[in-house]
């Protein structure tokens, strides 16, 4: 399956599953790296609420980011916007 058949997979189940507008909870693991931390939290707007846990061994950092989202498509383009951050990986 690739990536866009993942996206409008992933549009359907949002879409029959959810009323908008909605919070959504988004879930991220990428390597420990200020910079990457930084893009990754500039991607949202300054009303998300966003949360971060370092992994035990201090490589990885898990980011979680709640923010209100008006529609599935604009869910699926911020983790569009996310592919090009090195390392990252979105759950």
């Amino acid at each position: 399956m690739d990536i866009d058949e993942r996206f409008d997979k992933l549009r359907g189940l949002l879409n029959k599953e959810n009323n908008w507008p909605m919070v959504y909870m988004f879930k991220f693991i990428i390597p420990a790296d200020n910079k990457k931390i930084a893009l990754v939290e500039a991607k949202f707007s300054d009303e998300a609420v966003i949360s971060h846990k370092e992994s035990a061994s201090g490589k990885y950092f898990s980011i979680t980011v709640k923010e209100v989202m008006l529609n599935a498509d604009s869910i699926i383009n911020k983790y569009k916007e996310m592919t090009g951050i090195e390392g990252l990986m979105a759950l």
